[in-house]
């Protein structure tokens, strides 16, 4: 199979105004990745929690929660999101950013258009100082952790992650910069 080539990406920083589009990425791609992994009641709980318009829409007002669109000739691509600390889900190290999501609509994926989505959160990172960019990934996701380790990311611990009452288990991986 013929691998298809990559394309520009161009980004922008999400406000209110973006609210439909980054519920509909956000839906759409955790639903593509993890449902078949998951009990449904769970992962509907999960959904329901974690991609709810008024939770996305308190977290685009927040000064510690930064939301970046990218588009592809245009057209919604995916997403990342970083948080500074205090808002992070571990760490809240002062100088550190973690990269809480970064989605990629699955029309978009195998275009290497994932590197630029890391290339760019790692510039914004650096832009405001920060020591190091942090993530964490399921530790099933064997994909996600080879991408991550491409792109400089190295296992720095573990922590567990709720998928409804199913415990799982993130690994902790960073960039120093």
């Amino acid at each position: 199979m013929k691998k298809q080539l990559a394309m520009p990406l161009s980004f922008k920083r999400c406000t209110k105004e973006d609210i439909d589009v980054l519920l509909d990425i956000s839906r759409e791609t955790f639903t593509d990745t993890y449902a078949t992994q998951n009990n449904p009641e769970d992962f509907k709980a999960y959904m329901e929690e974690f991609f709810a318009r008024d939770r996305l829409i308190q977290e685009l007002g927040s000064e510690a929660i930064l939301f970046y669109l990218a588009y592809a000739n245009g057209k919604p691509a995916g997403y990342f999101k970083l948080n500074r600390a205090g808002a992070q889900t571990d760490i809240n190290e002062p100088g550190s950013l973690e990269l809480e999501r970064i989605y990629l609509l699955k029309t978009y994926q195998g275009r290497e258009l994932g590197r630029d989505l890391i290339q760019k959160a790692i510039e914004i990172c650096r832009d405001q100082k920060a020591s190091y960019l942090w993530l964490g990934v399921w530790d099933q996701n064997a994909r996600a952790i080879r991408f991550y380790e491409k792109n400089g990311f190295v296992k720095f611990g573990e922590h567990p992650f709720f998928i409804g009452r199913d415990k799982q288990n993130d690994w902790l991986m960073k960039i120093d910069f």
